[in-house]
């Protein structure tokens, strides 16, 4: 369900508020009217899991995009993680099927994959398996690792020319 939040304070509530009058009340959403369930769930989320949850949530996310980058790069597959970030990038497979089943994000060379919270180390370590199985097949042909020095730089480039 999508939802959006601005956090301000309240002192900046008039710059940004309008007065809707058929409300006969200031509307503070940048929008107008939205769907009222996606800000229900959301403040009710957020009032469950408070500070502390998501925190942790958070540290699971970059655990695990640590951890699936670190097993491409093993697996002699170039990867990127900014430190901050869950996204993943990684050479994008040959297989069209393949990035359709595990739904990657794809552009050029690259895929990248956002590990968020319901991505768990089993789920990570059955797609590894997956791409490193069908990455020995769709290299058979004697193809090398493609140089994509250009998208994750060449310290994360595990190409010939960069090893």
């Amino acid at each position: 369900m999508p939802c959006g939040v601005q956090i301000t304070r309240m002192k900046h509530i008039k710059v940004l508020s309008s007065n809707v009058e058929y409300l006969a009340s200031r509307d503070a959403t940048i929008m107008g009217s939205r769907n009222g369930h996606a800000p229900l769930f959301l403040w009710y989320t957020l009032n469950r899991k408070g500070y502390k949850g998501f925190q942790k949530e958070v540290q699971k996310c970059l655990r695990n995009a640590h951890y699936l980058k670190d097993r491409l790069r093993e697996a002699g597959i170039s990867a990127m993680l900014n430190e901050l970030s869950s996204t993943v990038v990684f050479e994008r497979p040959k297989d069209e099927e393949f990035v359709r089943r595990w739904q990657l994000a794809c552009q050029g060379d690259i895929a990248h994959v956002v590990v968020m919270p319901s991505v768990t180390i089993e789920k990570l370590d059955h797609f590894l398996k997956d791409l490193v199985e069908h990455r020995s097949i769709w290299c058979k042909d004697g193809s090398q690792t493609p140089c994509l020095a250009k998208d994750v730089g060449t310290n994360n480039c595990v190409c010939p020319a960069h090893k």
